[in-house]
């Protein structure tokens, strides 16, 4: 911004200047005081240029900063990216670890997983679990969920869709229900981005229940620079709110870590998310969760593959 400024000033400068000397030379016999006077109002001119070509770049880049249009235009990368997403096939790995109050691992699940598409839409097909194939009993299950999906009716299909939809539909308010602070820049992945602070705006009332937790986080934001997309994104709880019709009451401190990849002009999609939770059960048990899911292996799926009922190919291990 401020080369351009610098080549703008410049032309204005050497135009007005090509323009004083032709003006001289015409008016040499003009007295010394004419002179002056005309020296001056050419001076004043090329000053009047030069303030309309600052405000000009300074209100540019006052719009080009201003947090909130920054998010906006984040929002509707995310939407595209959810929309455009169900196109692609990819392997899901999710790692939850259970531990104590003292911090003593208890438990762990792997899952690994792998997209199908079942009347166009996509399905998690579970291919291991903590290191192994699915057990009978596991497998027994998937084959009723899938039988399911395959034999959905359209308004079955519709509604599902909808509360689908619905889930996703509180992630549009983020805009409203946040101030935001452009604290800097930083280069993620070799692609500058913005680098915003988030806390919860004072009095918003949340449209969508799962809107709700947004006065109870703050955190950091960063929004790629060309297309808005969410390379990173940290979340902290500031004040503890419940979960599940008051069963689980997740406890300040809790952390949650998103990261996005490119993988195409303006699509970006989930790469890894990390859950530090700390919560208390029925006011009563607590429990802590350090669960990490990754995305990897992203592939767009022909539409005449999509438009196919597929099943899984080594049997039925849907989840």
């Amino acid at each position: 911004m401020k080369n351009l400024l610098s080549l703008l000033t410049e032309a204005t400068l050497a135009s007005g200047s090509h323009r004083l000397e032709h003006k001289l030379n015409a008016d040499e016999s003009n007295s010394y005081v004419a002179s002056r006077n005309a020296g001056a109002l050419i001076h004043l001119g090329l000053a009047m240029r030069l303030a309309a070509v600052v405000l000009a770049f300074s209100a540019a880049l006052a719009a080009q900063m201003d947090p909130r249009e920054i998010v906006r235009r984040s929002i509707a990368t995310w939407d595209r990216g959810s929309k455009t997403g169900r196109s692609y096939s990819y392997t899901e790995r999710d790692v939850a670890r259970h531990l104590d109050a003292s911090g003593v691992l208890q438990s762990e699940e792997v899952d690994v997983s792998k997209t199908i598409f079942v009347n166009g839409d996509p399905f998690q097909d579970l291919v291991e679990h903590n290191g192994a194939p699915p057990t009978p009993s596991e497998a027994r299950k998937q084959m009723e969920k899938l039988l399911k999906r395959q034999t959905e009716t359209k308004p079955e299909r519709a509604a599902r869709l909808e509360n689908e939809k619905a889930d996703r539909a509180f992630v549009t308010e983020v805009v409203d229900a946040f101030n935001f602070k452009l604290v800097g820049e930083e280069v993620i992945n070799g692609r500058p981005a913005y680098m915003l602070d988030v806390t919860p705006r004072p009095g918003y009332a949340p449209r969508n229940k799962r809107a709700r937790m947004f006065s109870k986080v703050a955190g950091k934001l960063w929004v790629d620079k060309q297309d808005f997309g969410w390379p990173k994104a940290d979340g902290r709880v500031i004040e503890p709110f419940f979960m599940g019709f008051l069963v689980a009451r997740v406890q300040k401190g809790s952390q949650i870590e998103f990261t996005q990849t490119r993988v195409g002009d303006g699509l970006w999609l989930p790469s890894r998310v990390r859950i530090a939770a700390h919560a208390k059960i029925l006011f009563i048990k607590s429990y802590d969760m350090d669960a990490v899911i990754t995305y990897s292996d992203y592939q767009q799926t022909e539409p005449a593959a999509l438009a196919s009922s597929a099943s899984p190919s080594r049997g039925p291990r849907a989840k």
